[in-house]
């Protein structure tokens, strides 16, 4: 990666992490890395089961061991190794200084507390406010983030705020603490479009007033577009390719990446015009292939992509992908 070092916020190499089942191994996430720059969004991208959020929860030290295990790589934050910190020191930066907005916010806020105690846990936690300072500061990040008459909402439960005003609380926890990273697992999940807009929207406003970096984990292509200034698109736990946003969709190189984007409705599509949906089903994780992953759905396979593994190989600034067939061409490279 060419990222001026200084704008590097995080910068994850190598990693894997498995889970050892009763079936075998599955290889959740096997050898990625990717760099987050302050102030930027970075969009991971890919199918269910491609490794995505699994390879950020190692990050905030969420993967259960067992089955988990994080079997190798890094993941330079502030000059700390994230993957080989003790639980005490994920705790101090968890929250305080990566937060997370995780994928189902009914979920991940305790039903039978009320917000006000979630919302202000942390801050008493990590900023050391008293409990009226901190209730103060959550009113304040409730008006932030547009929910309406805050003074009165804030002693609510979860149960008591519709889908989209339960994101908007998660935003309002991660943003407590002022992060330098928030990592957003699928935040518009199950919203309708209008909400989603409203959320993204919020998002980007908060990143160009904080300089927060954003990790936008998502299978919707429509937002990356909108949001993201880089893209990474894995497949069965590997990046199979990483370029900034414009050049991806202008011009994608790998063959899973060009059947994501064509799988999308679009706007100047003719009448009766089907989309192109991508063929077979995702990898048994738990079986080894000793080629490419995506070679039994592809359709550029060659005989070679039966029985070697493409590597990931940078092919111009900012731009790489993992794939033995130069798709404009039809040939092998």
């Amino acid at each position: 990666m060419a990222e001026d070092a200084e704008k590097i916020l995080l910068d994850v190499k190598d990693l894997a992490v498995h889970f050892h089942t009763q079936d075998g191994i599955v290889r959740a996430v096997d050898g990625v890395s990717f760099a987050v720059e302050r102030g930027s969004t970075l969009g991971i991208v890919g199918e269910s089961g491609s490794g995505k959020t699994v390879a950020n929860l190692a990050l905030m030290g969420l993967v259960p061991c067992p089955p988990g295990r994080i079997e190798r790589g890094s993941a330079a934050f502030d000059g700390k190794d994230l993957l080989k910190l003790t639980r005490e020191q994920q705790r101090r930066i968890r929250g305080r200084h990566i937060s997370m907005i995780f994928q189902d916010p009914m979920t991940s806020l305790n039903p039978f507390l009320r917000i006000s105690l979630q919302m202000t846990e942390a801050m008493k936690l990590h900023l050391g406010l008293s409990s009226k300072e901190a209730l103060a500061r959550a009113i304040e990040l409730f008006k932030q983030v547009g929910i309406p008459q805050p003074e009165k909402r804030i002693r609510a439960y979860p149960h008591q705020f519709s889908g989209g005003m339960r994101q908007r609380v998660m935003i309002a926890m991660a943003l407590s603490c002022n992060p330098d990273l928030i990592i957003a697992d699928e935040p518009t999940t199950a919203l309708d479009v209008t909400i989603q807009a409203q959320i993204l929207e919020l998002l980007k406003k908060i990143q160009g007033e904080t300089g927060t970096g954003i990790v936008l984990i998502t299978h919707d292509l429509g937002i990356v577009a909108g949001m993201c200034h880089k893209v990474v698109v894995m497949y069965a736990g590997k990046i199979v390719e990483r370029a900034e946003t414009g050049p991806l969709y202008a011009n994608p190189l790998h063959p899973y990446t060009r059947g994501l984007l064509n799988s999308i409705p679009r706007l100047d599509a003719h009448a009766h015009e089907k989309l192109e949906p991508i063929e077979g089903m995702p990898p048994d994780m738990t079986r080894t292939n000793p080629g490419c992953s995506f070679e039994p759905r592809c359709p550029f396979r060659i005989d070679r992509c039966r029985t070697e593994e493409p590597p990931l190989r940078d092919i111009a600034p900012g731009r790489a992908i993992a794939c033995w067939v130069d798709v404009e061409t039809g040939k092998p490279v």
